[in-house]
């Protein structure tokens, strides 16, 4: 099986009113911890489609804000072949959406809702779940090239 690999860049977004959001919309900063990450679909079992990898090693850092704020998310992937979902687990204040399947283009997704409002103060964490998926009519990264992701969290008044 020649290997389908995914280059993942994550950054942060935290717009304080240009751009995309209103001053009103705009909170606080989200901290992206663990860095980029590389995934590399490599695994195949005879007779099924390769085995989709599966990575926790990153984390959000996000304040509680004086009113009830959500996380949203989208994707920047120009060509991209390959399929990637995020989800949030061991959130620390809010709803978790359902695993979010982030497409190149796509507009912001709700990601974490209801995040409460202070007192207290503090920051909150949710681990971030990632999973990269390949099917062999999809090709391989040796003739497409990787997919490069970058993937914005903002933070929002709810």
């Amino acid at each position: 099986m020649k290997n389908r690999s995914l280059f993942l860049s994550i950054i942060f977004c935290a717009l304080l009113g240009s751009g995309w959001l209103t001053p009103q919309e705009a909170i606080g900063q989200i901290q992206v911890n663990g860095g980029n990450i590389t995934m590399s679909i490599s695994t195949a079992f005879p007779g099924s489609e390769p085995v989709a990898v599966i990575n926790t090693l990153t984390s959000l850092r996000y304040p509680r804000e004086n009113v009830v704020t959500k996380i949203t998310v989208r994707t920047n992937c120009t060509g991209q072949n390959f399929g990637l979902s995020v989800v949030a687990l061991a959130v620390g204040g809010g709803t978790a959406a359902p695993q979010v399947v982030l497409i190149n283009g796509m507009p912001d997704t709700d990601f974490i809702t209801g995040i409460p409002g202070r007192p207290p103060g503090g920051f909150m964490t949710a681990t971030l779940q990632y999973t990269a998926t390949a099917t062999f009519a999809q090709g391989n990264s040796t003739e497409l090239g990787d997919d490069v992701h970058t993937v914005t969290y903002t933070l929002i008044a709810q």
